[in-house]
């Protein structure tokens, strides 16, 4: 979608980050409301940057922990349609948790739970390498080129 020339061009790149942090946070908030608003009486941002809501001890904070790495392999579908390129995966990933950890120093304080930083690590884990394997499939495919030959 977003994949143009060779040179550098700080505004594509800004506009990707934008891009790929409002569709993640779309999609968490998707999975949130779907996994984690059929339990609790009211949804609010406590559920996407409350690290003391991360926790493996309660239904809920399973949910967000489920409701994050749905969200990650979801990141990594994005990476395929909004940078195309396996080589830049690696780095829009660990944009998107880098300002997703700002976020959450802003909201509740540096992020003292070690659930926390296994479930955010590992769901950037897996929206790179996902997102790098399935940007390497498409740019390892084939291109049809039989429809051009001439019949011999």
């Amino acid at each position: 979608m977003f994949y143009g020339a060779v040179v550098w061009d700080p505004w594509l790149i800004v506009a990707q980050i934008v891009c790929l942090q409002c569709l993640y946070y779309l999609t968490l908030g998707i999975f949130l409301a779907i996994l984690v608003g059929t339990r609790v009486s009211k949804m609010s941002l406590v559920y996407f940057f409350d690290y003391a809501i991360v926790t493996a001890s309660t239904v809920t904070g399973w949910c967000v922990i489920a409701s994050i790495f749905l969200s990650s392999v979801a990141g990594a579908g994005y990476l395929l349609y909004l940078i195309e390129r396996a080589k830049k995966c690696l780095d829009f990933s660990a944009t998107l948790y880098i300002i997703h950890l700002f976020i959450c120093i802003i909201y509740g304080g540096w992020p003292s739970s070690i659930t926390w930083w296994v479930v955010n690590i590992t769901a950037f884990a897996v929206m790179a390498l996902l997102g790098e394997y399935l940007c390497m499939r498409r740019e390892l495919r084939e291109i049809p080129i039989s429809r051009y030959r001439s019949s011999v």
